[in-house]
């Protein structure tokens, strides 16, 4: 074979690959404590989003980024479908409409482990109405509305015998692509969910870099981390008031300078805390750290204040201030100004 019909045949097997590969965005939606912060670092295999055993926890759409040979998922978590009883409730239910905004599949995710053996109406009823809506939901060449895939969660806490009447439940009651069980815990089924996911998705190139992960600028994933780790230390008493703002990141040839003030409502909750001489937040500090560490590969002074901001939840205003959007315009703020002292 000559170099020239080498050349070519090259060229066209790479434009061939392209033409197959998929690539898409996908929202994952479900109740509280489903798993979906769980499934997303699993399938990224690096934590971009917390974990806790308390509910309602995650705020904010996380994009992880899943590349595979086959293509690009790029997952968008979203906060646990509830009633919207506060201002942070009604801004957290107004993150999950926005995730499906443009999405090329929807992911409903089911705790096989606690919902009853027959189909959440709640997450049926998002499905549906998913599939009925009008652009900016895409839909494809024929007409056709994103696909909707169902993940049975939590495989690994229900007796075999009990997850084939649920999945028949959920299968009965919407025209899902696929239903997978999987356990994001222990990765049962994960790669089976994947590669429906794959199946769901429109032909494309990657949106991002395959060695990228998530759209979140580190100091963002700082000030979570460390959310997670005072949400663990403080169950019962702190977790749904507190809020994390990351007022310094301060970048050194080999040392990271992190301040943040963590927000709570009530004296009392910055006494619980605060701790005992301080002991709870050098809890936090130390395990917050300790993981940054290990995350961003580099050495971290980390510094924090708790600071009281009376019903903070209730109020629009203050919701809005101590928003994600509000903290990534900052950053972008900060970095423009950086970037002017550089010049």
């Amino acid at each position: 074979m000559s170099e020239g019909m080498g050349q070519k045949k090259a060229e066209a097997t790479k434009a061939e690959t392209k033409r197959g590969s998929k690539a898409g965005f996908v929202a994952i939606i479900g109740r509280p404590n489903a798993g979906k912060s769980t499934l997303v670092n699993r399938l990224v295999g690096q934590k971009v989003a917390i974990v806790t055993s308390k509910p309602q926890t995650t705020r904010n759409r996380i994009q992880g980024i899943v590349t595979r040979p086959e293509g690009q998922i790029v997952f968008i978590d979203t906060p646990g479908l509830h009633e919207g009883t506060t201002a942070l409730n009604r801004q957290m239910m107004r993150e999950v409409a926005a995730a499906l905004e443009g999405i090329d599949a929807l992911l409903l995710m089911v705790d096989a482990s606690r919902t009853l053996p027959h189909a959440d109406s709640l997450l049926i009823e998002r499905a549906e109405r998913f599939q009925r809506a009008d652009p900016p939901f895409a839909h494809d060449a024929k007409g056709r509305p994103p696909k909707t895939i169902l993940a049975l969660n939590k495989i690994d806490r229900v007796p075999r015998p009990k997850l084939l009447p649920l999945l028949d439940a959920f299968g009965k009651a919407f025209p899902f692509a696929a239903l997978v069980p999987i356990s994001a815990l222990k990765g049962d089924g994960c790669d089976a969910l994947v590669k429906e996911i794959l199946k769901a998705l429109p032909e494309g190139e990657a949106y991002f870099p395959e060695d990228q992960i998530t759209d979140q600028p580190e100091r963002f994933l700082a000030g979570e981390l460390i959310r997670e780790k005072a949400i663990q230390l403080t169950y019962h008493e702190v977790p749904h008031a507190l809020a994390v703002i990351i007022d310094k990141y301060e970048e050194g040839p080999t040392l990271l300078k992190i301040h943040a003030t963590l927000h709570v409502e009530r004296d009392s909750q910055k006494k619980i805390l605060i701790g005992h001489k301080g002991d709870m937040l050098k809890r936090v500090g130390t395990e917050a750290r300790k993981e940054l560490e290990k995350l961003l590969g580099t050495k971290i002074y980390l510094e924090m204040f708790v600071k009281v901001v009376a019903d903070w939840r209730e109020n629009p205003g203050k919701v809005r201030e101590l928003d994600w959007h509000s903290q990534l315009e900052a950053i972008a703020e900060d970095q423009g100004k950086r970037e002017e002292q550089k010049d």
